[in-house]
């Protein structure tokens, strides 16, 4: 599978109509995006099973706001439309992959408890 572009408009049902999506904030004028491009290629080549979209910050100025990217390359990671992963930075491909290993071992009937958890926590800080 190749990467996908991701817009405003394909985000959500990408998202929720995959379990493993990693998402690419970059720019065109950024060097370390430029490096970590093949990398994401690559890793996308070698995990059919896992989508792998990129968003140009620059066109999608609207997303980068709403993830509120402050630096570039960043790299996201959502397992059953949870983000469970998220960091600044050109990855090696051995870091990458093993940010995909991390996520496809989630427990997450565990990750979901543990943010109903906190939610409920704050919900009593609240009160």
């Amino acid at each position: 599978m190749t990467t996908r572009e991701i817009t405003l408009d394909n985000l959500e049902p990408t998202i929720t109509g995959n379990d493993i999506v990693l998402l690419d904030f970059w720019a065109e004028w950024c060097g370390p995006c430029r490096a970590f491009a093949p990398v994401f290629e690559q890793a996308s080549a070698a995990y059919p099973d896992v989508v792998f979209g990129k968003i140009d910050t620059e066109a999608q100025q609207q997303l980068a706001a709403g993830f509120r990217i402050t630096s570039i390359p960043t790299l996201m990671a959502f397992r059953e439309n949870i983000l469970v992963f998220a960091q600044p930075g050109a990855l090696a491909p051995a870091q990458l992959e093993q940010v995909i290993a991390a996520v496809r071992d989630l427990d997450m009937d565990q990750v979901r408890a543990q943010l109903a958890a906190q939610a409920h926590q704050e919900q009593e800080a609240t009160r």
